[in-house]
């Protein structure tokens, strides 16, 4: 393999890993937004019970269960993405590493490779290599 690949296919791994990040963040943003409303939910009725049923109606109809999109839930926003951008994204890095023979990492297993210090502990190749390196 050359370098070039090497650092292509690497880059483009990397890009992924991020584009896993902002997917967690969405996650994050459709369950702390469900976690909202319902929030709200007790909130209405709590409001209901200390005698502010106009308010509490008021809430219900214009808050809870509200798009957080034009016609769209957060469970929405989830689907799209993935289906729009994510799982495109992961088909083609996936393909794209096949010029590494399918392998991820490549670039930093090269990495690893030249920084580690021979014969140290915690320096080992792999997770069960004893202190004694080969």
């Amino acid at each position: 393999m050359d370098d070039r690949t090497v650092e292509a296919v690497g880059k483009l791994t990397e890009a992924l890993e991020t584009v896993e990040i902002a997917r967690g963040h969405l996650y994050a943003f459709h369950q702390l937004t469900g976690s909202a409303d319902f929030k709200v939910e007790d909130a209405v009725e709590l409001l209901e019970a200390a005698g502010h049923p106009e308010l509490a109606q008021r809430i219900a109809r214009e808050l809870l269960g509200r798009n957080v999109l034009p016609g769209r839930w957060t469970f929405q926003v989830v689907e799209d993405y993935e289906n729009t951008y994510y799982n495109v994204f992961r088909d083609i890095e996936r393909e794209t590493r096949r010029l590494t023979d399918g392998l991820p990492h490549v670039h930093e297993a090269d990495l690893k490779r030249r920084r580690r210090s021979v014969g140290e502990p915690g320096h080992e190749v792999v997770a069960k290599e004893g202190l004694i390196d080969r």
